[in-house]
């Protein structure tokens, strides 16, 4: 199916707003990073996706693995996955956050070959804006649905089945709170796992600075109805990365040319995420009985 009329799109969502009274912002600029709901063309996944019907793969994609696991055996356990890796708005919406979604579960980006060989790896689900500027669709910035409003049956019950959730967002610099002159390479860490929280401090300080979340409400990623909290925990954690600190793992920073060009800045920060993770998962509660 071609590609639909960006008119046809707005118009429809236009009319789904119409109808919920909730109100719909159609500016045409690929605006900052988002960190709110603010300004969001659709007010849940499911109205985007009844919205753009049929263009799934063209207009946006979703992708996750949920890990085969069996266990037939009476009298003994087997490994359980305790850990989900999200990217709420991967692809060109903010960009960097479905490769490093995938490096963090422990999968190459281009090609799905284990990363760390021999090394655990965990379930991931991704929503990504396709929208290439020759679509003459609007930008990837109007694919954006606050993580709060997230409804996607498989990522909430991902979410629902899991110990932990990191999730990847990506913000501006100055959303982060550096000033002129700064290095504005920067990661703030939220969520409402306050040991997880510590423990990716700790790990990814060695590589980039890390700022609390608690000093960022709106990155702070602390609402209960965020995938990220909606565990078995009912707590997890975030990571809002700066334009920056994204663009310095990439060899080509485009759409196309992310998957392949992940460069050795990328792995440290994704290998320092999975420290924290198998930090994290090595604590007494932890354990499912």
């Amino acid at each position: 199916m071609s590609p639909v009329n960006r008119r046809t799109v707005l118009t429809a969502a236009l009319g789904a707003a119409a109808v919920s009274s909730i109100p719909v912002v159609t500016g045409m600029g690929a605006a900052r990073a988002h960190a709110t709901s603010e300004g969001d063309l659709y007010n849940s996944n499911t109205h985007l996706y009844k919205t753009l019907s049929g263009q799934e793969g063209i207009q946006y994609a979703r992708r996750y693995r949920r890990h085969e696991l069996f266990d037939n055996e009476r009298g003994e356990r087997r490994p359980y996955q305790r850990t989900t890796i999200m990217a709420m708005h991967g692809g060109g919406i903010e960009k960097g956050t479905s490769e490093l979604c995938l490096g963090i579960a422990g999968y190459q980006p281009d090609t799905l070959k284990a990363l760390f060989p021999g090394e655990p790896v965990y379930d991931y689900w991704m929503f990504e804006g396709l929208r290439l500027p020759s679509m003459e669709l609007g930008s990837n910035r109007e694919l954006h649905v606050t993580a709060k409003h997230c409804d996607d049956h498989v990522a909430i019950s991902m979410a629902a089945s899991s110990l932990n959730v990191l999730s990847l967002h990506g913000c501006t610099a100055a959303q982060a709170g550096v000033r002129s002159g700064q290095d504005p390479k920067v990661v703030v860490v939220g969520g409402l796992n306050a040991a997880f929280k510590k423990l990716l401090h700790e790990e990814l300080g060695a590589h980039c600075k890390t700022v609390d979340g608690d000093d960022f409400p709106d990155l702070a990623g602390v609402n209960p109805e965020n995938p990220c909290n909606r565990t078995m925990l009912g707590k997890g954690a975030q990571l809002e990365l700066s334009t920056e600190l994204r663009e310095s793992f990439f060899g080509k920073d485009t759409l196309e040319g992310r998957a392949g060009s992940t460069n050795d800045e990328f792995k440290k920060f994704v290998g320092a995420c999975r420290k924290a993770i198998a930090r994290l998962e090595s604590r007494s509660d932890q354990v499912i009985l």
